[in-house]
């Protein structure tokens, strides 16, 4: 309930984070923002692709130095005649080029001047725009992705050993080695290296333009950035249908919510967008409630200050009749009189200004108070004990009945001074409308999740098209003998604001017993219904 919620709740609303770096960008911007960060940890890919390309090589390599390994066996067990056929045969099926250096560094042999060359190293230049542009692609992506850097291979001017780090290198350790580099076409060339013990140690050289790894690369990153391009496509306009259905009711909602802070509530209609069923149109039949609710308050504020303007004007102008009669009247007689009057009124406007300020506080103050458990049968029980300590012994006035409930039945969560005064102001219409002999019966029950408190009085009864009536401010049906300006006229209307208050209803009707006389009844929920709803 609303009315019992605890002022930390609101503290901590109040203390959620600050949004810091985002703080000034739109509703739409941080859509896109979020949406494009999805894509950009899916352009991550493009890390995974070049892991992958340097996967593909080390596999290639490996596969090369195994050949190696195969062609040295196939050499040896060779006759002399038929090593240079074998050597033809084994390039043509790797698509590779050997040569053999002896170990002071001479060429020995060469596949390509033995037998037609396996690859051809393209010159860019000759190549069309588009293998430029992937070339450029490449590189950017390899620069992005911080891909190592490699070497470009050219053809040695004098082909030895001292041409090829890794034949001097294998020459020295006598180790298997390999190196990467980069045709002028920006295909990976592999070398391998390794020695065969024929007539004498050699070393042979095995270098392969793999062009098949590029393209693999290259098919999976066009796939991949179909597929981002896709995903860029998608989010932006998924972020625009957001922007849509999100920002552009919030902006309508927020040109309300200004119109109305410059004063313009009454003009001002409010978007409930009932199509919606999300938040969105959560908000917005809040505000259009919330909006309403202050068109009311405001219009019952100013109706309250005509009312109040209206009410205070007799007394005053009777005031001012009695202070001006003064000076006219001769004996002492008449001037008691008028000061009499002038007292009566004096009287009248204190009770009518302390009622007035009570009425207009009381909202404000129940939204303020923590309620807590209140028994309304012990409270009303020690209420009418305080009214019969209080009463003149011989004063004529109506009798009170109070059918007690069981202890612990009625309670009910609340403010236990509000709630008694709003009991007492009912007890003290009712007893105002009966007879002095009459009897105003009283009485506080549990039915179900909810507690009721029922004033009868031995009075006229109440009008059908009156009984909503008496509860407005200022009404003014009193008894014929009452005394003018005994009551301000707020008394039910204080009491239905405490009942309200306390998420309650009052009601007028007809006793139930048949007898002539009034009922009012006050409903409640009861302690444990409400904290069940809280």
């Amino acid at each position: 309930m609303a009315d019992t919620a605890s002022p930390e709740g609101s503290v901590a609303e109040q203390e959620e984070a600050p949004l810091v770096w985002s703080a000034r960008w739109s509703l739409t911007t941080r859509i896109l923002a979020v949406n494009i960060l999805a894509i950009v940890l899916l352009g991550g890919g493009f890390f995974y692709l070049d892991t992958y390309r340097t996967r593909l090589v080390d596999m290639r390599v490996d596969v090369m130095q195994a050949q190696l390994a195969l062609l040295d066996e196939a050499l040896e067990a060779a006759r002399p005649d038929r090593r240079s056929a074998l050597v033809a045969e084994f390039t043509r099926a790797t698509e590779s080029r050997l040569r053999f250096y002896a170990a002071d560094g001479r060429r020995i042999a060469d596949s390509f001047e033995s037998a037609p060359p396996t690859y051809t190293l393209r010159d860019p230049d000759l190549q069309p725009w588009k293998r430029d542009a992937a070339r450029a692609m490449d590189r950017g992506i390899d620069w992005i992705v911080g891909a190592p850097t490699y070497p470009e291979f050219e053809e040695p001017v004098v082909d030895n050993a001292a041409a090829w780090p890794e034949v001097v290198e294998t020459m020295q350790s006598g180790l298997a080695t390999n190196r990467f580099r980069y045709a002028p076409e920006r295909t990976p060339l592999l070398s391998a290296t390794r020695i065969v013990d024929l007539d004498t140690p050699q070393v042979v050289l095995m270098t392969l333009n793999a062009r098949d790894i590029t393209r693999t690369v290259r098919a999976e990153r066009f796939r991949l950035a179909v597929v981002v391009l896709m995903v860029v496509l998608a989010s932006v306009l998924l972020s625009l249908f957001l922007a849509r259905t999100i920002v552009r009711p919030l902006r309508r909602l927020a040109r309300a919510a200004v119109r109305v802070r410059l004063g313009r509530a009454r003009e001002v209609v409010v978007p409930r967008l009932p199509s919606r069923r999300d938040e969105i149109g959560t908000l917005a039949r809040a505000l259009s409630d919330m909006t309403q609710a202050l068109r009311e308050r405001i219009d019952a504020g100013e109706h309250f200050a005509a009312d109040v303007a209206h009410e205070l004007k007799n007394p005053i102008a009777s005031v001012r009749s009695a202070i001006e009669g003064l000076g006219r009247v001769q004996t002492d007689e008449q001037r008691q009189q008028l000061l009499a009057i002038a007292d009566e009124d004096v009287r009248r406007l204190d009770r009518l200004v302390s009622d007035i300020s009570d009425a207009s506080r009381i909202d404000a103050q129940l939204s303020r108070t923590l309620f807590e458990p209140i028994d309304v049968g012990l409270m009303i029980e020690s209420m009418l004990a305080g009214r019969a300590a209080r009463a003149e012994p011989d004063a004529a006035q109506p009798r009170c009945a109070f059918a007690r409930p069981r202890k612990g039945t009625t309670i009910v969560m609340g403010d236990g001074h509000r709630l008694e005064r709003a009991i007492d102001n009912i007890i003290d219409n009712a007893i105002s409308f009966s007879p002095a002999d009459g009897l105003v019966c009283i009485s506080a029950t549990r039915l179900g999740d909810e507690v009721h408190v029922r004033v009868d009085d031995d009075g006229p009864g109440i009008e059908p098209e009156q009984r909503e009536a008496i509860f407005r401010r200022f009404h003014s049906e009193r008894p014929r003998d009452e005394a003018f300006g005994k009551h301000s006229g707020l008394g039910l209307a204080i009491a239905r604001a405490i009942v309200e208050g306390h998420a309650g209803t009052i009601s007028a009707r007809d006793r139930d017993d048949g007898k002539r006389g009034a009922s009012l009844l006050v409903t409640l929920p009861s302690a444990d219904r409400t904290e069940r709803v809280d």
